[in-house]
């Protein structure tokens, strides 16, 4: 027995809800995001940390991107958060 829609703005807003995604970092995350120390080696950034790096690639894991759609992913992220880029 299937069931007849009887509220489409409810289900509309259902179906927009399934592909909601909400993804936070703790403030310790964002503060463990860049680095103040000096690798010393020419040509390598030194930015961030390995915690930034290794979040980067557990989401690149999680969703299948690519690295530059990953790039974008996280600097969308941390521009909702408020969080330096």
């Amino acid at each position: 027995m299937t069931k007849k829609i009887k509220n489409w703005s409810a289900y509309n807003r259902a179906l927009i809800q399934r592909g909601n995604i909400a993804i936070w970092l703790s403030d310790d995350a964002i503060q463990q995001w860049q680095t103040a120390e000096k690798h010393g080696g020419r040509g390598r950034s030194n930015k961030y940390t390995d915690f930034a790096i290794e979040t980067c690639l557990t989401l690149r894991s999680v969703f299948n991107l690519p690295l530059r759609a990953l790039e974008g992913f996280v600097n969308s992220l941390l521009n909702l958060m408020g969080a330096p880029v």
